[in-house]
């Protein structure tokens, strides 16, 4: 009897299941029809609904009347949809629930507090007293310096002052731009000339939009007060910082009234004499107007005729005085080394104009020491040689013994050995005999041997 009795429970609980089934169905085929008047295309993807087998806890060890045993507890911890529904993901995507990590990358989102952590303070946390800024550590002049190094450097190449200014504005304090000012004008003493009239103009090209009068009067009284510790790297710094203060002035960036202000705070004379200069090129005629030029016309600005008349004195000078380092220093300040054939060529036309060994020996020399310091590269040396060569049919007309002298003189050349094989090769080859007659005269005068050989051309 206990036996039957279980098996109509089991009936019946199979015919609940069943009624309940239909019930269902009847349900959704319902609710279809009303979505099929509405809308045909959602009535024709509608998802037909699944059928569901619901069992109870009691029943976990029981075989139902399919045959299949459902194992003890299947569904206690199952994550699954319980509706028939879904895919059987995980609810809010890991998240839902006690206990769960939650959702991946959720931990970056939240702020959270151990309560167990060593520093946890609850009351502190809690009372609001702490309140949490963000803190920027000021940068030291040293760090602000090296940020000024590469803007001023690349400045000097690209002579683009609307880029400098970016990269100031972008990079440098604004309440830190007196030291950008500072190491600018130190950067230029450094170098050319050039460079700092590049950097003068860059001066006032920032004035009153990157720089302020400030800036630019605390970086001069900071040069000013580092005049000594200058000095041992640059000898003349005192007349350049003058000119930079000069230039400053006559371009409106700062007031004149600055020398005089100035003059009072120290009594170096080191200090004195750099405020010194300042007043003086202030003070001569049309003083304004010529700081303009304070640092001289940059060499490929300059006029052609006036780098050759600059190249004469500088060879005229070294002639009388024998001083190369001074010749070589007056060379390299023309800052023209593209155009350094053309001393090449007016030094060999003053040696065949003197047609004298001596100066003869001092240009040869000179060309020697240039060529050592690679002052005058080889194809510049050539190509003066080759002009002179192309000329001397011109030149001869003036010194008649030009050909015997260039002999002479490209001898002593080749005996140095500075010269190449192709200045050799295209020495001025011998055309028909010709003989000048005063030539015993042309060649004693300035000690030459008086039998020496004329040259045939």
């Amino acid at each position: 009897m206990a036996h039957d009795r279980g098996d109509i429970a089991v009936d019946n609980i199979d015919a609940e299941e069943v009624d309940i089934e239909k019930a269902v169905e009847r349900e959704m085929e319902m609710a279809a029809k009303e979505n099929a008047t509405s809308s045909s295309v959602e009535a024709a993807t509608k998802r037909k609904p699944r059928k569901m087998h619901r069992q109870n806890s009691k029943e976990a060890g029981a075989p139902n009347a399919g045959g299949f045993v459902h194992k003890a507890r299947s569904w206690k911890n199952s994550r699954r949809s319980r509706n028939g529904y879904g895919r059987g993901l995980p609810k809010k995507g890991g998240a839902g629930g006690k206990g769960v990590w939650g959702v991946p990358g959720s931990e970056l989102l939240e702020a959270y507090e151990d309560v167990n952590d060593p520093n946890f303070d609850a009351e502190n946390l809690s009372n609001g007293d702490i309140e949490l800024k963000a803190v920027v550590p000021e940068e030291t002049n040293e760090e602000i310096r090296n940020k000024c190094v590469p803007i001023i450097l690349e400045y000097f190449e690209s002579n683009d002052a609307h880029e400098a200014a970016l990269s100031v504005q972008e990079m440098i304090p604004i309440n830190r731009r007196d030291v950008f000012v500072e190491q600018a004008i130190q950067t230029a003493m450094d170098h050319k000339p050039s460079h700092r009239e590049l950097t003068s103009v860059l001066i006032s090209d920032l004035y009153g939009y990157v720089v302020t009068e400030f800036d630019i009067v605390k970086a001069f009284e900071n040069l000013l007060s580092n005049i000594n510790d200058l000095i041992l790297d640059i000898p003349d710094a005192p007349v350049i910082l003058g000119n930079f203060i000069a230039r400053a002035i006559a371009d409106d960036c700062i007031p004149p009234r600055f020398i005089v202000a100035t003059k009072e705070k120290s009594d170096d004379p080191k200090f004195q004499e750099a405020l010194i200069r300042a007043d003086t090129l202030l003070s001569m005629k049309h003083g304004l107007v010529r700081l303009d030029n304070v640092w001289g016309i940059g060499g490929p600005l300059r006029p052609v005729h006036a780098l050759i008349r600059q190249m004469t004195l500088l060879l005229q000078e070294f002639v009388s005085a024998g001083d190369v380092e001074e010749a070589a220093r007056c060379l390299a300040a023309l800052e023209v080394p593209h155009f350094h054939h053309e001393l090449v060529y007016e030094a060999i036309v003053m040696a065949l104009e003197a047609n004298n060994q001596a100066t003869e020996l001092a240009i040869c020399k000179l060309l020697k020491a240039f060529d050592t310091a690679i002052l005058i590269t080889t194809d510049q040396m050539e190509r003066g040689f080759f002009r002179v060569f192309d000329d001397l049919p011109d030149i001869s007309m003036d010194v008649p013994l030009a050909y015997v002298i260039l002999d002479r003189f490209i001898d002593l050349c080749r005996d140095e050995g500075f010269l190449t094989s192709n200045v050799v090769k295209r020495w001025p080859s011998r055309g028909r005999k010709r003989f000048v007659s005063e030539g015993d005269h042309f060649i004693s005068k300035g000690g030459a041997d008086k039998n020496a050989k004329v040259r045939e051309y």
